[in-house]
């Protein structure tokens, strides 16, 4: 082998481990969301006789997806042979064995790898602490900015109890509650400062390490779990969502109960005994149950043009909950359009504006329901779905031609869903002109309707 094929050999080798090691962090990367990650931050507040006491807080710096019930779980490797006296706020899920700590005091945890969760609400007062006890439910930073924060405080034993002798604990991991987060090795940063609380004296904590946790939607799952529909005022044909877009129903089977390729159960929607089945399949890791359809999502959005104003465009939006097993709390729909810019309302969703490279491109919009009226999305059902109405103002770019007037891209609560193929948007009929209302002509109409009701 020659001296330069060698060398070649060798970038190209050098080339394929860079790849590797990149490619896992490329894959979390979000362009609706560059900068969102879950941080996690340890504040050693003071030393005990063994170890220490810390302050662990959990900030979800994500601006639209959100961990939902059953909640997150936190987990790590101890560096050397710690325990874990005790906690507020959260708790460990196994003590682990503890048959080789001597004294009268049994340790919280003695595992090598605790997994921690939150407390569910309704604990003792004299077991929480601040932004704790809501059963690991963390809320999207643009949604619910006050409940996206959660923290725990632990006492830390045979750690040492000096900055120099304490070794950061390794290999974090975090699930939402499923899979999908990797977490970056901590690192020792400048000690927090904490205001008091009349403002007029700040204190340092004794030792900050920091770490962030990043999503990746192929690493949580491997299909989709959302799909779009198209329709509009002019076309009577409604593009359903693509054939297998999250599954493909089985052909041929004798069962009325199927099993998929993804953690879904197929139910035959005309054999009412399946449903007695299915109830017994409960739990944090039970399949999703949704009826047989041919995309086979269990969430389904649809996007319908309803009206052409003279100076304004109307859309209807409508999410679906197929899923029979769960409910979606604190659901968020977001959606990618260029008249974003121009947006006016929404009449029965929450709106925020999401602008991930700066004002220049508003063209991102977050949704997400009205407290106390459809801030749940129910089960699949009559009542499984929310729906609203927004409104847009037209700039010199509108147009109902060639697709313009559907989104680019649709996410529902932070996994992006298909969308139908461009060459399968309704078409204009051919040779017409699309009627506009005049606001002048929606203002007449109201009145006479009035005036036929008096």
């Amino acid at each position: 082998m020659t001296h330069s094929t060698r060398s070649l050999s060798l970038v190209a080798l050098a080339t394929f481990f860079l790849v590797a090691a990149v490619l896992p962090y490329a894959a979390a990367f979000d362009s609706l969301d560059p900068t969102g990650n879950i941080t996690i931050k340890w504040d050693v507040m003071s030393w005990t006789g063994d170890g220490y006491e810390a302050t662990v807080t959990m900030y979800n710096w994500q601006l639209y997806r959100h961990i939902d019930s059953p909640g997150w779980v936190l987990g790590w490797s101890w560096a050397k042979k710690e325990i874990i006296w005790n906690m507020v706020g959260a708790q460990a899920t196994e003590q682990g064995d503890c048959s080789k700590v001597t004294g009268g005091t049994i340790p919280h945890c003695c595992a090598p790898t605790p997994q921690i969760v939150d407390l569910l609400p309704g604990v003792p007062y004299s077991a929480q602490t601040a932004n704790c006890c809501r059963g690991g439910v963390l809320s999207a930073f643009a949604q619910d900015p006050a409940n996206s924060v959660s923290s725990f405080i632990i006492t830390v034993g045979r750690s040492g109890k000096t900055n120099t002798s304490v070794v950061i604990p390794k290999n974090f991991t975090l699930a939402g509650p499923g899979p999908g987060y990797s977490c970056s090795p901590a690192v020792v940063v400048p000690k927090t400062k904490f205001l008091s609380p009349d403002k007029r004296r700040t204190t340092l904590a004794l030792m900050t390490w920091n770490l962030t946790c990043s999503y990746s939607q192929p690493q949580a799952q491997k299909a989709p779990s959302c799909c779009v529909s198209f329709s509009a005022f002019y076309n009577s044909t409604i593009i359903p969502c693509p054939t297998c877009a999250c599954d493909c129903p089985t052909n041929g089977t004798s069962s009325a109960v199927a099993s998929l390729t993804t953690n879904q159960l197929c139910i035959d929607r005309n054999d009412p005994q399946p449903l007695l089945a299915t109830s017994k399949n409960t739990g944090p890791h039970a399949p999703d149950m949704l009826f047989c359809t041919q995309d086979m999502c269990p969430v389904k959005i649809h996007w319908h043009i309803k009206l052409n104003y003279q100076d304004y465009w109307r859309v209807k939006i409508t999410i679906t909950n197929r899923d029979l097993s769960r409910n979606y709390t604190l659901w968020n729909m977001v959606a990618q359009h260029p008249n974003f810019e121009n947006f006016t309302e929404a009449f029965s969703f929450s709106y925020k504006a999401l602008n991930p490279y700066g004002d220049s491109s508003n063209n991102t919009a977050l949704f997400w329901g009205v407290k106390y009226y459809n801030d749940m999305l129910m089960q699949g059902g009559p009542d499984g779905n929310v729906q609203s109405e927004i409104l847009f103002r037209k700039d010199s770019s509108f147009t109902l031609a060639n697709g313009w007037a559907f989104p680019h891209k649709i996410l529902f609560n932070g996994d992006e869903c298909v969308l139908p193929g461009p060459d399968q948007y309704p078409s204009l009929p051919s040779g017409t002109t699309i009627p506009r209302v005049g606001v002048l002509t929606v203002l007449l109409l109201v009145m006479f309707a009035l005036a036929a009701l008096l």
